[in-house]
């Protein structure tokens, strides 16, 4: 396991999740424990027969919980960032250690060590540990909800507030006017009927306005005030028992999306491919499908799409070319994920497949990901990102931020370290607003479209003659067995500076691969066509054949890997 893998693992353990898996639970519960020993080792401190019959056993059970802390509050800095996005890099981190929890784990942690350094009173150290007791909220449903409560009204009990102490200022100063003049020992200034005011919604317990108003109007005043002294609690109370009814709302919602969620998951129950025997997850369901076979609406499938990471809605009409007025017909494509910004399998092969452009490209990521599997192939796929304003990982300029771009790139250096290797870059084409071509595969290799030679020195190729060999056997099978045609550098352009095969470490063998939508997401044939495609990669770039792929034969949920 590596470090990343480790600091994956530790951030699902600091979810504050206690339904997660047993092991993560156990590191939860020992967390609430250890803050509960923590609490009564405090509390028993403060016994003087305790502490000289037990003080030493006292001061261990402090330390060894403080040293326990300490590292644990350490790891959740350190993984700060896969708890949240905003958390990350430096600044993020500070950004953390200034959040509610993470101020309190600080405080109640880290000074123990600066009593090593320097005289910190007793009292101090031992209020900054009782404050770990509020570390139990993060993992109190009724805090969090209430917390969700407070946050949903903040803006409303704001506004109140400022209502409320506007209106008593200016209450304050007409008491102050017309009590002057009877009062003038009293009411010396507009200082005494402020604090007056104020003391009387919190019930003056430090005895700060003993004399009340005497005039009629100052009487007056003193009602309105009292009335203010009711509203004062009654408006957010308000406020925040309707945040709380719906923070509760919100709570039963997440539940019911988080089972649809798994629901969905079930209805991508795997299906025998006939030609190949393969088990394999459906390239799509129509929303309509689902609702039949798993008793959802429409809304209901749209939320837990949206809300479950592994989901994505499609519209099949993208996939026909606009020339044929196909009507929109909305579906639901599942992929596998295991990085920030999608997928990345290694599996130690010469041969790496990428997937780029996954998010608004429908079913271009099942093909890809079924042809590294069936080749035993290294695969790594972009999932993740905003669809509009699209930026692609296929195009690379440093000067733009594209969230996990970065991340793919090193993933994509990892495997590409030798001039040996080979990238086959996965894209749709023929569909949308793209024109129909009369070639279904369209092979590309970093020259100019219509290019067709092998002389422009900036092509993505280090061995042209086992190029020349791949593809007039791919070229020769797609022809006499599937009636199907295919071309090289025809009609695409592929020799941008911003290329991102251009930027590898490396310069390795990089192929894309545009493969038309009408086999892609239409051919029934489409897996076959995928497993010979991964005979023949196989062969040529690894002089090897293809791996037994039993688990493909096996009926199951989702991917497997």
């Amino acid at each position: 396991m590596n470090i990343q893998e480790i600091k994956q693992e530790l951030s699902r353990v600091f979810d504050d999740d206690l339904h997660t898996k047993q092991w993560h639970n156990i590191v939860d519960y020992t967390i609430i424990a250890l803050i509960i020993i923590s609490t009564v080792e405090v509390f028993l401190s403060t016994f003087d027969g305790v502490v000289e019959k037990y003080g030493r056993l006292l001061h261990w059970v402090d330390v060894f919980t403080t040293v326990v802390f300490t590292v644990e509050v350490s790891l959740r800095i350190w993984c700060a960032d896969l708890l949240d996005e905003k958390y990350k890099g430096f600044l993020g981190r500070i950004r953390y250690c200034f959040s509610f929890y993470g101020l309190i784990d600080i405080l109640s942690t880290y000074p123990f060590y600066l009593n090593f350094v320097m005289n910190i009173p007793y009292t101090a150290l031992k209020t900054l540990r009782i404050a770990r007791l509020f570390r139990i909220f993060r993992y109190m449903k009724s805090f969090r909800l209430l917390s969700e409560a407070i946050n949903s009204k903040k803006m409303e009990l704001w506004v109140s507030l400022q209502f409320l102490f506007i209106v008593t200022i200016i209450l304050s100063f007409i008491l102050f006017f017309v009590e002057h003049d009877a009062q003038p020992d009293v009411y010396v200034d507009g200082t005494y009927p402020v604090v007056w005011a104020f003391a009387q919604y919190i019930g003056d317990p430090g005895g700060f306005a003993e004399n009340p108003p005497i005039t009629f109007v100052g009487r007056l005043i003193a009602c309105l005030v009292g009335i203010l002294g009711i509203a004062i609690f009654a408006v957010p109370a308000g406020l925040i028992g309707s945040g709380f009814t719906d923070a509760m709302d919100n709570d039963r919602k997440k539940k019911k999306i988080i089972d649809n969620i798994e629901r969905l998951r079930l209805a991508f129950e795997t299906k025998l491919d006939r030609l190949t025997g393969f088990q394999i997850v459906p390239r799509y369901l129509s929303v309509v499908e689902i609702q039949a076979r798993m008793g959802l609406t429409a809304t209901e499938i749209i939320e837990a799409t949206t809300k479950g990471d592994e989901f994505r809605l499609i519209n099949l009409a993208c996939t026909r070319p606009a020339d044929e007025r196909p009507e929109d017909k909305l579906g639901v494509e599942h992929f596998s994920i295991s990085t920030v910004y999608g997928q990345c399998i290694n599996r130690n092969s010469k041969v790496t497949i990428f997937a780029p452009s996954n998010i608004v490209d429908p079913i271009a990521g099942w093909w890809a990901y079924y042809l590294a599997k069936i080749g035993g192939f290294n695969y790594v796929s972009r999932e993740f990102g905003e669809a509009r304003p699209y930026q692609s990982y296929y195009t690379y300029k440093p000067e733009l931020q594209i969230p996990g771009r970065d991340e793919c790139m090193n993933d994509l250096n990892q495997f590409l370290d030798k001039e040996d290797k080979w990238l086959f870059t996965v894209l749709p084409s023929s569909g949308a607003n793209e024109p129909t071509l009369p070639t279904q595969f369209h092979f590309g290799y970093g020259a100019k479209k219509g290019d067709e030679t092998f002389d422009d020195p900036n092509i993505t190729l280090n061995d042209v003659t086992l190029f020349k060999s791949l593809y007039s056997e791919l070229s020769e099978l797609l022809l006499t067995k599937y009636q199907l045609s295919a071309d090289y550098q025809r009609y695409h352009n592929n020799s941008s500076k911003a290329n991102f095969a251009r930027h590898l470490n490396t310069k390795v063998n990089v192929v894309c691969l545009r493969v038309a939508w009408s086999v892609l997401c239409w051919d029934m044939r489409a897996i076959q066509i995928a497993y010979d495609f991964a005979a023949i990669i196989k062969k040529n770039c690894e002089a090897l054949p293809l791996p037994e792929s039993k688990d493909l034969m096996k009926a199951s949920i989702g991917y497997i890997d």
